[in-house]
C-alpha cells in the first residue's frame, strides 16, 4: 500500500471515518485511496470554510473528530476562520493538507508556502510527515491529539511523495492520557462559597456542564443556595426546551450585561473563563465582572463538570425537591409583521422534539432565549470564536452527525454569503436543515458597533459599508440554484407556514424572512 492508503487505514481505525473534503492535485492519491478502503465517508465542500465548519459541527454534536481534506496552504488558508471559531469551542479536528513532492518544493511554484505557519495558530498538534514510512503512526498521533483532553485540532501535513510511495501499514492510535475528572479540593471550595454567601454568588457554565443533566444539577444547586446560574454569551452547545433548567446567557451589550452580574461578590467558573467584553469601546470597561468580585475556578475544559457538579450538589445537600418551579412564556403563534418578537415566538412553536438549533443570528436573535425555553426539548449550537460564516457550515455537520434530528439554522443575510456554498453540499447529502436567513439588507450588527465606538453618525461612504444592497440579494433564487427548495416571506402567517412545511419535509430548505 502507499502512504495515502495506510493514512486513509488509520483513521478508520482509529474511528476517524468521515472526511470533509475539498481536495487539489496534491491530494489525489489521497482521494483515490478512498475508493480502494472501506469505512471513510466522503463529503465534498466547494469552498474550505464549508469544509473545516463542518468538522466542527459533527464533532459538536458526535464527540468524536472529523478529517478533512485541504489543499496545500491556500486551502488550509480558506478554511482557517472557521477552525478559529472550532478551536474556541475546543472542538477535536484532524485536518490533511496536501502538500508538494519534497524535491518540488526548493523550486518555488505558485502554490508554495510555509503551511505549517499557517496551520499553527489554529492548531494545537502540526506535523509534516518526512516520509511515506512515517504517515500512518503521523495520523495515528494526530488522531489522539484531536481525542485527547480537552479536544485539540492536530493538522497533518502530507507532501505528495509520501503519499504515493510504498508503506509499510496501519498504526495504532496510541492510548489517550488520563486527565483528573475533576478537582474534589475545588469544589469543596465552591461549596464553602455557596454556604456562605450563595445569593451572592454566580455559577457561570459552560461546555459540558450545559447538558441536560449538568443543568439539573445546577438548578438543585440554585434551589438550595439562592445562587444564579448563567452562561457566557455564546456556548459550544447548550440543552434547552421544556423541562430543562433555562438559564441567562450574559447579554452581548455591555450596558446589559454590567447589571447583569452587578449584585455578585463571588463567581464560581464551570468550565467558563472571567466574562468579558466582545470588544473594547470607549470608556467602557473590558472586564464585565464588578469591582471587587472574587473569581474561583471548579472545572476546566476537558474535565468532568457534570461529576464534579453531582459533587457539589452532594455537599450542599441539594436534591430535587430543592429545584423551584420555572416561569415560562406561553407559546402562541404570532400574527401580523414580522418584529424580532413575533419572529422569536414562530420559531419557537416550530422546533420539534429533539431538534438542533444553530444560532448565527447575530442581531435578530438577540430575543429567542426567552420564549424557546418553552419550546419542544432541543439542543442550541452557537458560535464560539466570533468569525462569521459559521452556522451553515456547522449545520452541515451537526446534521451528518445526528441523521434522525431536524437541524434549524438560523442566520443574518450578511453571515449567510460567507459561506453560502454549504447550500449545495445539504442538497448533495439531502441533508435534514432548514435554513431561515433573516434579510434585513444591512450587517445590522456592524451598524450599531459604529455608534458603540463611537464613530460618528455614518456619511454616504460609511453606509455604503454596512448596507447589503444595490443589489438586493435574492437567496431563493440563490438556493434554487443550488438544489435547496426556498420561499420567501414577509410577515408572521406566512413564517408560520412555512416553518411547518419546512420542519415536516424531509431534506433541506430555505426560507427568506424578508424584514
Amino acid at each position: 500500500m502507499n502512504g495515502a492508503e495506510s493514512l486513509v487505514r488509520t483513521l478508520v481505525k482509529g474511528g476517524v471515518d468521515i472526511c470533509f473534503t475539498n481536495p487539489g492535485t496534491s491530494e489525489m492519491h489521497f482521494v483515490a485511496a478512498l475508493d480502494r478502503v472501506p469505512g471513510m465517508r466522503c463529503v465534498l465542500g466547494l469552498f474550505e470554510g464549508v469544509v473545516t465548519g463542518a468538522a466542527d459541527g459533527y464533532f459538536r454534536m458526535k464527540g468524536t473528530p472529523a478529517s478533512t481534506l485541504l489543499h496545500l496552504g491556500p486551502g488550509l488558508a480558506n478554511g482557517l476562520a472557521n477552525l478559529h471559531n472550532a478551536k474556541k469551542a475546543n472542538s477535536g479536528i484532524v485536518n490533511i493538507v496536501g502538500q508538494h513532492a519534497v524535491y518540488h518544493i526548493g523550486y518555488n511554484a505558485p502554490l508554495t508556502s510555509d503551511i505549517e505557519g499557517l496551520a499553527r495558530p489554529m492548531s494545537s498538534w502540526v506535523r509534516t510527515s518526512p516520509d511515506s514510512k512515517s504517515v500512518a503512526a503521523d495520523g495515528a498521533a494526530a488522531i489522539a491529539a484531536a481525542k485527547s483532553s480537552p479536544p485539540q485540532i492536530a493538522t497533518l501535513i502530507l507532501p505528495a511523495d509520501t503519499a504515493w510511495n510504498e508503506a509499510d501499514g496501519i498504526a495504532e492510535v496510541p492510548a489517550e492520557k488520563q486527565r483528573a475528572s475533576y478537582s474534589p479540593q475545588a469544589v469543596e471550595q465552591a461549596a464553602r462559597i455557596l454556604h456562605r454567601d450563595g445569593e451572592g454568588t454566580l455559577l457561570l457554565m459552560t461546555g459540558s456542564a450545559l447538558t441536560e443533566h449538568g443543568l439539573a444539577l445546577a438548578q438543585r444547586i440554585a434551589g438550595r443556595t439562592g445562587c444564579s446560574v448563567m452562561g457566557p454569551t455564546f456556548r459550544p452547545k447548550m440543552a434547552r426546551g421544556r423541562g430543562r433548567f433555562s438559564i441567562d446567557r450574559i447579554h452581548y451589550v455591555i450596558e446589559q450585561a454590567l447589571p447583569m452580574l452587578a449584585k455578585f461578590r463571588h463567581i464560581v467558573l464551570v468550565e467558563a473563563d472571567d466574562p468579558v467584553a466582545f470588544f473594547a469601546y470607549p470608556n467602557r470597561p473590558s472586564m464585565l465582572k464588578p469591582e471587587g468580585c472574587d473569581v474561583h475556578r471548579m472545572t476546566s475544559w476537558g474535565e468532568n463538570s457534570v461529576v464534579a457538579l453531582e459533587a457539589l450538589a452532594g455537599a450542599l445537600h441539594a436534591s430535587a425537591k430543592d429545584v423551584k418551579p420555572q416561569p415560562l412564556q406561553e407559546l402562541v403563534k404570532p400574527t401580523g409583521g414580522l418584529t424580532f418578537a413575533s419572529i422569536a415566538q414562530a420559531i419557537a412553536c416550530a422546533i420539534p422534539e429533539n431538534a438542533i438549533l444553530v444560532d448565527e443570528s447575530l442581531t435578530t436573535g438577540r430575543g429567542f432565549f426567552p420564549p424557546t425555553a418553552a419550546a419542544a426539548p432541543h439542543d442550541w449550537l452557537q458560535n464560539m470564536g466570533g468569525s462569521i460564516g459559521f452556522s451553515t457550515p456547522l449545520s452541515i455537520g451537526a446534521a451528518i452527525a445526528c441523521p434522525d434530528r431536524k437541524v434549524m439554522c438560523m442566520v443574518g443575510d450578511g453571515s449567510a454569503m460567507y459561506t453560502i456554498q454549504s447550500l449545495w453540499t445539504q442538497a448533495r447529502e439531502n441533508l435534514n436543515i432548514v435554513t431561515i436567513v433573516f434579510a434585513n439588507r444591512i450587517y445590522q450588527i456592524l451598524r450599531g458597533e459604529f455608534d458603540n465606538v463611537g464613530a460618528g453618525e455614518p456619511g454616504q461612504r460609511a453606509n455604503d459599508m454596512l448596507r447589503l444592497d444595490r443589489p438586493t440579494l435574492d437567496f431563493v433564487a440563490m438556493a434554487k440554484g443550488m438544489g435547496v427548495p426556498g420561499r420567501a416571506v414577509t410577515n408572521a402567517d406566512e413564517f408560520n407556514k412555512a416553518l411547518a412545511e419546512a420542519v415536516a419535509e424531509p431534506g433541506p430548505r430555505l426560507i427568506e424572512v424578508q424584514m
